[in-house]
């Protein structure tokens, strides 16, 4: 993998595939009655959130403290960047800290990138959701999700998403979640159509490495997953569509849609869910819908992430050593 982890298009199929094995060994330390592991022990690592989060932020926190880390949590509410203190000056900050790491979350799409190629501070930088543009660690839970349901714990182990089929339905225009699950499912082998309304399509989605459709109903026969989007109207300047009504029948996952989906096929949400509108609270507390999973999901594949760019570069594999082989 590389020093660090911005893009979602960075990964390559082996750096993915090598992400969700470690995640999959991370996941069996929640069964022990000490869920930690001494791995990054003496290391400290910065939560720098400058937009409001609860599950990324909590998630990163879980991780990092599971792997024994020490955790600096940075809010720009109550810091001196609601002073007008620059991106530069926190990160010099951090660094004369002597920070290891730093997960920086920010709603200025390329903050993450500025961060990590400026030179102000020397430690891998993990982006936890820019603006509009990438969110990498999220759609790695999402596939680690999938990949679960789909192939199977233990069968999926080295394999990818080839040939399934994945439908994402809603504010693709608003969304780092969609950018990054396009690129990282196609990586992965999987067949992506996104869904939306016109006026919530980007420009330039024909380069996208996914096929595009405004009917909901005759995507979703042929899915394994569907992952529905939240309407993000903090993000919105005008009016997108005309009613929540007309979005909800036209847009909406409901009872009636879901009886149409395959009966293997799944249900994501990244979260947070707006019931009654984008998903019905039938479906999100359906067994099909993997919303609680994601979120238990999120925190092996973020210790997966971690360890991989602080720890090593191998999977976090048990395995007898020479020593004990001799014995």
């Amino acid at each position: 993998m590389k020093r660090h982890l911005i893009s979602a298009a960075d990964l390559t199929r082996d750096d993915a595939v090598l992400v969700l094995d470690t995640a999959e060994e991370m996941a069996r330390m929640a069964d022990r009655p000490i869920k930690k592991l001494p791995t990054l022990r003496g290391r400290t690592i910065c939560n720098l959130f400058f937009e409001d989060s609860t599950r990324t932020r909590i998630s990163f926190e879980a991780a990092e403290k599971r792997l024994s880390a020490d955790v600096i949590n940075f809010s720009a509410k109550g810091s001196s960047v609601s002073k007008g203190e620059s991106l530069k000056d926190t990160a010099q900050t951090l660094a004369a800290m002597g920070v290891d790491a730093v997960v920086i979350r920010h709603s200025a799409s390329g903050a993450p990138y500025r961060l990590a190629n400026s030179g102000w501070i020397d430690a891998p930088v993990i982006n936890a959701g820019d603006g509009t543009h990438q969110h990498p660690t999220q759609a790695l839970l999402d596939a680690f999700t999938l990949r679960r349901r789909l192939v199977g714990h233990d069968a999926g182990i080295g394999q990818d998403l080839s040939g399934r089929r994945v439908t994402i339905v809603g504010d693709v225009l608003h969304s780092r979640v969609a950018r990054s699950n396009v690129d990282l499912l196609h990586t992965l082998g999987a067949e992506v159509t996104l869904v939306a309304p016109p006026t919530l399509v980007p420009v330039g989605v024909d380069s996208w490495p996914c096929e595009v459709s405004y009917d909901l109903d005759s995507a979703l026969p042929k899915c394994d997953a569907v992952m529905m989007l939240r309407v993000q109207r903090e993000r919105m300047n005008a009016a997108f569509f005309p009613t929540e009504r007309e979005y909800s029948r036209r847009y909406g996952l409901d009872a009636e849609r879901m009886a149409r989906i395959p009966e293997h096929a799944v249900v994501m949400h990244p979260g947070p869910m707006v019931r009654g509108m984008e998903i019905t609270a039938e479906v999100a507390d359906s067994p099909r819908c993997t919303v609680v999973e994601q979120v238990a999901n999120g925190v092996f594949t973020r210790m997966a992430v971690l360890y991989l760019l602080l720890g090593g570069n191998e999977p976090a594999v048990t395995q007898p050593s020479s020593r004990t082989e001799e014995k």
